[in-house]
């Protein structure tokens, strides 16, 4: 969870929103959940593994109570609120933050076995696997926790919106890894066709959101340039622009000359029925 805020150079917080048009909100990594099965059971489990990661920091700051889910499983053991505190945390932030990379599946723990990490209350006994059957939830990533599913980030955007009466919404966070980085060369990097099919898949499916209702306020790209990624080091490049790591030499990549003509309505988009090179420019590709 992060807390982040929109405001002006030298802003004032204590006088941020009445006086200089400021916003504090909440971003909470946002993997949308989907039943394993068409179970009961397992529909249930999707709508607590949303509880225990998404829900666990927005229910209090919306609606100044864990999410009934957690109280649940986890009772006692969650810190209580006072009167006080619930009046001051209830719709205490002015828009929600939304990092989603992927959709994964959600399989039922409190009648079935599990892995270890899923049997647990702290995870709501939920498991999140990435494959039903023998089939991927959907294309890899360079992370093996990642996966291409462009429904997800539309089905996400509608969750959050039901859920939390439709608070305003920024995407804070969305983009791609390509997999086997190390046995590409700097020109394969570079033509990075996959993570332009990747945005342009998951623009979509959040514009037929905002269409159907969403307040959605802005959307960000992980990330501008090839950084260090948490614990995957070096070893994993979201950016829009290759990063040299001996020289520090950055080069735009396909991407990001994508990127730029997307914004100036001037988009290019994969014609995935045509060769691989072959570049389309419709007006507006939402």
């Amino acid at each position: 969870m992060k807390v982040l805020i929109f405001t002006y150079p030298n802003a004032d917080l204590n006088e941020m929103s009445p006086k200089q048009g400021g916003l504090i909100g909440l971003v909470a990594h946002c993997f949308m959940f989907e039943p394993i099965t068409d179970s009961e059971l397992d529909h249930e489990a999707a709508k607590r593994a949303f509880a225990f990661s998404v829900g666990w920091p927005l229910d209090p700051a919306i609606f100044g109570e864990y999410p009934e889910e957690m109280q649940k499983y986890l009772g006692s053991k969650l810190p209580s609120f006072s009167i006080e505190e619930k009046k001051f945390m209830k719709n205490s932030i002015d828009f929600i933050g939304i990092n989603h990379y992927s959709a994964i599946y959600a399989k039922d723990c409190t009648t079935s076995s599990c892995s270890a990490t899923g049997n647990r209350a702290i995870q709501g006994f939920v498991d999140r696997v990435g494959e039903h059957d023998g089939v991927l939830i959907g294309e890899r990533t360079g992370l093996e926790y990642l996966f291409v599913v462009p429904r997800g980030m539309g089905e996400i955007v509608n969750l959050i919106k039901t859920r939390y009466n439709n608070t305003p919404m920024f995407i804070t966070e969305n983009g791609y890894s390509s997999p086997n980085l190390q046995e590409k060369r700097v020109n394969e990097l570079v033509n990075d066709v996959k993570r332009v099919e990747f945005h342009t898949s998951y623009l979509a499916s959040l514009a037929k959101s905002m269409r159907d209702g969403a307040d959605v306020r802005g959307y960000f790209v992980w990330s501008l340039m090839d950084s260090y990624e948490w614990l995957e080091g070096y070893n994993v490049r979201f950016g829009l622009y290759y990063v040299d790591r001996q020289t520090l030499t950055r080069i735009p990549k396909l991407s990001a000359r994508w990127y730029k003509n997307f914004l100036t309505n001037n988009s290019v988009v994969i014609d995935k029925n045509a060769s691989r090179t072959k570049r389309l420019f419709p007006k507006d590709v939402m």
